[in-house]
């Protein structure tokens, strides 16, 4: 679904991402996972669009990222969280999912802001489309509460809700498990899980080890901006080198 090859980007002299490889295949939960300014998100910027890569090639089912902008990847199906809630808190829970449609749109901003025909319609479309993503998160109880209501947790969850309401095909998550709890983090794991039998494809950034272990098919570990071990959970755990990246010594 998802090719990174020779991906490349430097802030002036520094190299934060270099000459990255990996995949993605349809269907999995990829986590990427590395130390602190290893490179993570500023992956997921290139992949979105936000910002441009100096060198390599970003494809999504075979057709080349590198030029497109952000709404136009968008619409191709990437969607995105990050790692600060990004929530309008004086929304409701359901108009917040039914934001991240906006990509599906026909009536456009302005037709909504004076009321063409067919706003109405779509609005309560869009409402009931969003309470059904909802329901599939857990969160269909809290679809007229305020967003700034929920707890932490929640709120967390309502995030990947409005990133599902474009219909994308695959979903970056930028550290979705910062800030929960234990049982918080497992309902995490199980929500992505349901989300993965329904066919979508995840990739996120994770430093929750625990999270990351339980629900990820395959990792990828950056360091400096480099791939330095890629396989299945078990293999990374044992990985001497990713052991060294994390602690800076090599395993006992």
């Amino acid at each position: 679904m998802l090719e990174v090859r020779n991906l490349t980007k430097t802030f002036g002299g520094l190299v934060a991402v270099n000459r990255a490889d990996f995949t993605v295949s349809s269907g999995e939960i990829l986590a990427v996972i590395g130390p602190n300014g290893a490179g993570k998100t500023t992956i997921f910027n290139l992949i979105t669009g936000i910002l441009a890569p100096d060198k390599g090639e970003i494809k999504f089912q075979n057709r080349l990222l590198n030029r497109m902008k952000p709404y136009q990847i968008a619409r191709l199906g990437i969607s995105r969280t990050f790692q600060n809630l990004e929530l309008f808190r004086t929304m409701t829970v359901a108009e917040n999912v039914m934001v991240g449609a906006y990509t599906r749109d026909t009536t456009g901003f302005i037709g909504a802001m004076l009321r063409r025909p067919g706003t109405s319609l779509q609005d309560q479309e869009r409402y009931a489309e969003a309470v059904e993503i909802l329901r599939g998160v857990g969160l269909a109880d809290y679809a007229d509460e305020q967003a700034d209501s929920l707890p932490f947790g929640l709120q967390r969850l309502l995030e990947i809700a409005r990133a599902l309401a474009s219909r994308p095909k695959l979903v970056l998550l930028d550290e979705p498990a910062a800030g929960l709890n234990a049982s918080e983090s497992q309902a995490l794991v199980g929500v992505l899980r349901s989300l993965q039998e329904q066919g979508l494809t995840f990739v996120l950034v994770e430093h929750d080890m625990t999270t990351v272990m339980d629900v990820a098919d395959r990792i990828v570990v950056l360091n400096f901006g480099s791939v330095i071990a890629s396989g299945a959970p078990a293999e990374i755990r044992s990985n001497a080198e990713v052991i060294r990246a994390y602690l800076g010594e090599d395993e006992p």
